[in-house]
């Protein structure tokens, strides 16, 4: 089911870089299980990295998680996520 790995980082006014923490992925992640399906299949696995089925849409994902971090605090003015697939666990050989 979470066959995508997705990387989530925080870019700064000034172009840098630093990762998501864990926590902010893993409280945008209880906070959808609640209130919008489509991100049911989502699983905090690290600073930086969100596991996510194939039917969790990434154009829907960064606006939803970057408006959550904002109205919880955890995104300055000025700074944006950068969320993108990093790669996809492959299937077993039949």
């Amino acid at each position: 089911m979470f066959a995508r790995h997705i990387s989530v980082n925080c870019l700064a006014a000034d172009g840098s870089t630093r990762v998501c923490p864990i926590a902010w992925i893993d409280n945008f992640a209880m906070r959808n299980f609640t209130n919008d399906p489509v991100f049911d299949d989502t699983l905090p696995a690290a600073d930086g990295l969100l596991e996510a089925g194939y039917r969790v849409p990434l154009d829907r994902l960064q606006p939803a998680m970057e408006d959550w971090f904002r109205r919880k605090g955890y995104l300055k003015p000025g700074e944006r996520l950068e969320v993108r697939e990093v790669g996809t666990l492959q299937a077993p050989p039949q």
